[in-house]
């Protein structure tokens, strides 16, 4: 089992990454510190990486996991709000399209199936902060074209997931509780705790190895009940 992870240098790529080798797969990687580079503002990024990582994986990958993100504040009285908007999409949506539409391509021409995880975000559903309309909406359109891909192409065994984490302590969740409030920011967690990341992972691993077919389409919530649909 070769599995393509992106964003796996740190916080819950480091973690799905561990989890994945332990489970026995093949993990390639994508980020600075490990893995194949790859620069997902620039939109040769994501081709660049899918290219270099069948390469490496000796023609096949069967699995894809789209981790990677950004979460950056944008204020409404920014001038460069549209250029922040854009830079999200690019990286958090659009590089994740672009490679998934690679690895259907991919499954479609081999002549069977693969899976594809997607690690979305709470925000998708509930909304984020006034800061982040970007990253919300990024996070929803990953979604959305997660259960796409599970219905248009699940007759040809080609399998779609999706994981929304809410607050995961990760670096970039402990600068953002500071900023927040902590404590209020807890309050509104019925667990009284974030998520940590091998939590992410466990789920993530679970839908790229274990999951039966007929849950394509599905999305896992891990946010210790701050948000249930």
């Amino acid at each position: 089992m070769t599995i393509l992870l992106t964003g796996s240098s740190r916080g819950i790529g480091a973690a799905i990454h561990a989890a994945l080798t332990e489970a026995g797969a093949t993990v390639i990687g994508h980020g600075t510190a490990s893995g194949i580079p790859a620069d997902f503002s620039d939109p040769a990024g994501p081709t660049a990486l899918w290219n270099a990582a069948l390469e490496q994986a000796g023609g096949a990958i069967d699995v894809l996991i789209n981790n990677a993100g950004v979460f950056e504040a944008a204020s409404l009285a920014d001038d460069d709000w549209t250029a922040q908007w854009e830079r999200t999409m690019r990286i958090n949506l659009t590089a994740s399209a672009e490679l998934c539409r690679l690895a259907v391509l991919h499954w479609q021409a081999r002549g069977f199936g693969g899976r594809i995880v997607n690690i979305a975000s709470r925000a998708a559903y509930r909304g984020d902060s006034p800061a982040h309309w970007h990253y919300a909406a990024s996070k929803a359109g990953m979604v959305a074209m997660t259960k796409t891909i599970a219905r248009g192409y699940a007759r040809e065994g080609i399998l779609a997931f999706a994981v929304c984490p809410g607050f995961t302590m990760t670096g970039m969740a402990e600068d953002y509780l500071s900023s927040r409030g902590g404590d209020a920011l807890l309050a509104d967690i019925p667990l009284g705790r974030v998520a940590a990341p091998d939590e992410i992972a466990a789920a993530a691993k679970f839908l790229a190895l274990e999951a039966p077919a007929s849950m394509t389409g599905s999305v896992i919530d891990v946010n210790g009940a701050s948000y249930v649909r």
